[in-house]
């Protein structure tokens, strides 16, 4: 077993339970460890403190475990059944009107560097680090026994999660199975799911419970929905009573996908267009026309030497949905940049709203719903931010 010693003092994070050790915070390796291997970690003095898996850049170890045990059958089978127990008490799992939520989170499941998200009989698995992805066919192991005859496909895509400076294949492929329906149910609305070509697992879960809460006020409102990828706000706004629904994507794919969902739930109903254009040049000339605006972009900011931009880029996009709303209208705004916290969000939404001299309050601020869960001891897991605001 390879054993990584920290620095004097550096344990402290780990004795707190937060599942990362940076690579500043080590004093030695004992051996050669490859991208992946399974390693200890101990304090300066030699106390035992995590086993994880190794990897190359800033954070050196993702950790497993804090106590020392085997990484094998038995802990994939117990880590899972966990997180599935967690799902079943969510209401989530065995339930009729909803086949789709994230079985595993990463770090908020004690997995950290792993993806699992459920559509029906398929779970589409990621792994964020190579240890992960040197376990897949361990983990898709346990995990089919722990489902048991409610799975039966397991599709592994990481091609776009893995580190680019891996010296590894980043394939995909199906693990178990192979024949799959790619249709899902949402509070009872069906979509289609691409886990072959789409973005993350195929569709983006950690949105369900908002789409729920904008289905509640939608009524007989014109709503615009940006960034729509797959359509998952604009068919709950249709279920909700609205009058119009507007869908609006750069990729033309996503607006075919949209189109698909749409017809899915209401064939034939007029109430629904699609637009395959850049998002700021459709708010520019779009006008006056909606009183129920989703502004839901892809992350502005991956890196924090990136930070300053994406704040620039939330506090330009909100501003001119403040501008064109209509009054009485109602903006639900986001943000999925880990690096970009909660207070940054709001101070850039609180300055575009500024900007526009309008009022504007807070009906909700919102996050990821509870099958993403956030480890205590990892608050970085929390990368969600959401707030719903009524514009005079």
């Amino acid at each position: 077993m390879y054993k990584v010693f920290l620095k004097p003092k550096k344990e402290e994070s780990l004795l707190r339970f937060h599942p990362w050790v940076f690579s500043g915070a080590i004093q030695k390796i004992d051996g050669e460890p490859e991208e992946g291997s399974i390693v200890e970690v101990y304090s300066s003095d030699g106390r035992f403190l995590a086993i994880g898996h190794y990897q190359i850049g800033s954070i050196s170890v993702r950790v497993l475990s804090f106590k020392k045990r085997e990484i094998d059958h038995a802990f994939w089978m117990e880590r899972l059944g966990v997180a599935y127990d967690l799902r079943c008490t969510l209401g989530l799992a065995n339930n009729p009107d909803n086949n789709t939520f994230r079985l595993v989170h990463g770090e908020g499941d004690c997995l950290p560097g792993l993806v699992i998200d459920i559509y029906g009989r398929t779970a589409v698995m990621q792994a964020h680090s190579v240890g992960m992805h040197c376990c897949r066919e361990a983990i898709a192991k346990a995990l089919k026994e722990v489902l048991g005859d409610g799975l039966d496909n397991i599709y592994y895509k990481s091609e776009t999660t893995l580190p680019y400076k891996a010296d590894i294949e980043n394939e995909c492929g199906y693990l178990l199975g192979g024949e799959a329906e790619d249709f899902a149910l949402e509070n009872g609305l069906r979509f289609c799911v691409d886990w072959l070509k789409g973005q993350k697992t195929g569709f983006f879960v950690d949105q369900r419970d908002n789409r729920s809460l904008l289905e509640k006020y939608s009524r007989g409102r014109s709503v615009l929905n940006m960034f729509c990828y797959t359509g998952g706000f604009s068919f709950y706004a249709m279920r909700g009573g609205a009058k119009i629904v507007h869908s609006v994507d750069s990729s033309a794919k996503a607006i075919w996908l949209t189109n698909k969902n749409v017809e899915l739930n209401f064939p034939g109903d007029s109430r629904h267009q699609a637009f395959a254009e850049d998002a700021f040049k459709y708010l520019e000339r779009m006008g006056n026309n909606y009183d129920l605006i989703i502004l839901d972009p892809p992350a502005f900011a991956k890196h924090k030497n990136v930070l300053r931009n994406a704040l620039q880029g939330y506090r330009k996009l909100n501003a001119i949905a403040f501008e064109k709303i209509k009054p009485g209208g109602i903006l639900f705004t986001f943000s999925c940049s880990q690096v970009v916290s909660k207070d940054n969000f709001r101070l850039a939404v609180f300055s575009a709203a500024a900007q526009s001299g309008r009022n504007v309050r807070i009906l909700h601020q919102l996050t990821q719903p509870a099958d993403h869960p956030v480890n205590i001891y990892h608050p970085e897991g929390e990368y969600l931010k959401g707030l719903v605001l009524y514009v005079e």
